[in-house]
Formats: structure tokens, C-alpha cells, sequence
């Protein structure tokens, strides 16, 4: 539980959206706003936001096992958007959360740019706060080319998802790509509200017993600490451009404690997402947060807004 005087330090704001941290709970990281419940001592209220699990416009069973492997100072991840769908999603589980604890925010995927629009029109007709674009999904019309990886098909999902909601459009940018500055630039063009960068990285690892990838997808998404210099960066990337627009960013890659935390909101950061740390200690929002707000008072900051984007560069 947040003491007043940091509750007034660490409130922020993210595209006209009030959140209470600037602690995100990511996509994936606590299925749909019930993961960990039944950890004593969580609390969805220890982040201004939580994000939930992938959707597709129908239910998906997902990858093959194996989904997950811990690898060194990180964790990969082929879970393949295993979901009910998001009629069922907005149907039987919205009504089941706390709406009062936090902001959620759903989270859209699709294989092809109308069924991106038809999910958001779904979500726009619900009591969610916002909606993400997961953008680094396949579209099978182009190949299997990911969006996220195209600048002009990321402006495009967002353009399309724009003229579908009047819900914040959050653009959850992939690393997988050439020119993530460009990309952002492209996103902001055609109507995007907000970014989160960054998505995982794409790697594998192998048993050596079976001469196969561990994963039964053969490759799978990077996460934790291995990749926060690779998204401290690529959030500075896109700061430099979605700034001079007023279109923040959600940072995120590998975020353990507060002084990752800190580390993204100077490289330019409104908000943070916290994700894989969560696998491993689910009660890490609340040291977070303390430490955030300890800094703040150590720099005599009033409010943490003052430190977003205040790195020298």
C-alpha cells in the first residue's frame, strides 16, 4: 500500500489516462489481471496500469511445448497467444475484475489488419482503459511478414485500429526491425496515442540431448535483464521522435528494481512496464515503487514526471 506522500509523487499521466505508478504489469506476465491473486501480499493496485494477456479475434490454443526456457539473465517465451477469444474475453472476464484497482488495458493481435480492427471494435465496447497493438504478430497476407517490422504495415494496423476506437491506442513496438525511430515516426503519422517499447528479441536456445530447439515453436521472445540495454536504447530511438508530438512511451525490458526503473524514465519513459521480474518475485511493483519514490525525494523531485526524458544526450 502506497503512502500518501508517495501516492502524490509517483502519480503520472499517460495519454489523458490517470495512472497511480508508473508501474506497468505486462502483456503475458499476469494472463488476464487474475495471474497472481492468490499471491499473499499482491496487489494490481501497485501499478497504474495492467495490461492483459494477448487477444485474437478467435480462441487460440497456442504453441507446441515446449513454450518456455529460462536462459542466462533472461527467459525465452513461444506461448503462441493462446487465448479464449475476445468476445469471451470481454464477455466472461471483464466482469470479474476489480476495474477500481488499476487501469487495464487490452491487449490486440490478429493476423491481418481486419481482424486487428474487428478486435479493437470489440474491446472499444468495454470498460477497458486503453488498447494495445501488438504489432509484432504475422500478417498471412503479406508472408508471414510481422508488422511491427514494416513501417509502412505498422501504420497501416494503426490507422485502421484508429478509425475503429476512440479508446488511447497504445503501439507496442518491435526491436526485431531496421529503424525503430522511423517505424515510430510512421505510428505517430497515423494516429497512435502512446508507445511501449519494447517488444521481446527473437532468439532459441538448444537441447543438446535431443540435437532440437528447446522450444517447440524453435524460436521464441527474449525477455529480462539480458535485454534492458537493447531497450534503454531503442526508447531513447523513439523519444527523439514521439516527444516533439507529446506521444509517450511505456519502457520496458528487463526492469527488476528501482534503479532499472529509473534508468527508463530518464532515457525517456512516462511509464514503466514490469514483466518477466514478476515470474520470480510477484510482490516487486511495492520495492519499486519505494525506491522510485526514495530517489525522487533524494533529488528533492516533486513529482516523477520531472525525470522523464531528463537524461543528457
Amino acid at each position: 500500500m502506497l503512502t500518501s506522500s508517495d501516492a502524490q509523487l509517483l502519480r503520472t499521466e499517460l495519454c489523458g489516462l490517470v495512472l497511480k505508478t508508473p508501474l506497468v504489469l505486462l502483456s503475458g506476465c499476469v494472463g488476464f489481471g487474475q495471474e497472481y491473486t492468490r499471491v499473499a501480499g499482491f496487489s494490481n493496485a501497485d501499478a497504474g496500469m495492467l495490461v492483459l494477456k494477448g487477444t485474437t479475434l478467435e480462441p487460440r490454443l497456442g504453441n507446441p511445448l515446449h513454450r518456455l526456457a529460462e536462459t542466462p539473465a533472461g527467459m525465452l517465451n513461444a506461448i503462441g497467444l493462446q487465448n479464449p477469444g475476445a468476445r469471451a474475453v470481454v464477455r466472461d472476464i471483464l466482469p470479474r475484475l476489480d476495474l477500481s484497482e488499476t487501469l487495464f488495458v487490452a491487449n490486440v493481435s490478429g493476423a491481418t489488419i481486419e481482424e486487428y480492427v474487428e478486435v479493437t471494435r470489440i474491446f472499444d465496447d468495454s470498460p477497458v482503459a486503453a488498447i494495445e497493438l501488438n504489432i509484432s504478430c504475422p500478417n498471412v497476407k503479406a508472408g508471414g511478414v510481422q508488422f511491427g517490422n514494416d513501417p509502412d504495415m505498422s501504420a497501416r494496423v494503426v490507422a485502421a485500429c484508429r478509425a475503429a476506437t476512440g479508446k488511447p491506442l497504445i503501439t507496442k513496438l518491435s526491436p526485431n526491425q531496421t529503424d525503430i525511430a522511423e517505424n515510430a515516426r510512421r505510428c505517430v503519422e497515423a494516429g497512435t496515442d502512446a508507445f511501449a517499447a519494447i517488444n521481446t528479441v527473437q532468439g532459441m536456445a538448444v537441447d543438446l540431448d535431443r540435437r532440437q530447439p528447446v522450444l517447440g515453436n524453435r524460436q521464441g521472445g527474449l525477455s529480462g535483464p539480458a535485454i534492458k540495454p537493447i531497450a534503454l536504447l531503442k526508447v531513447r530511438q523513439v523519444y527523439e521522435v514521439a516527444a516533439p508530438h507529446g506521444v509517450p512511451i511505456i519502457g520496458q525490458g528487463g526492469v527488476n528494481s528501482a534503479q532499472d526503473a529509473l534508468e527508463f524514465l530518464l532515457a525517456g519513459a512516462s511509464a514503466v512496464g514490469v514483466g518477466t521480474a514478476l515470474f520470480y518475485d510477484p510482490l516487486i511493483c511495492s520495492a519499486i515503487n519505494a525506491g522510485i519514490a526514495q530517489y525522487l525525494r533524494s533529488q528533492s523531485l516533486d513529482n516523477v514526471r520531472e525525470l522523464v526524458g531528463q537524461m543528457s544526450w
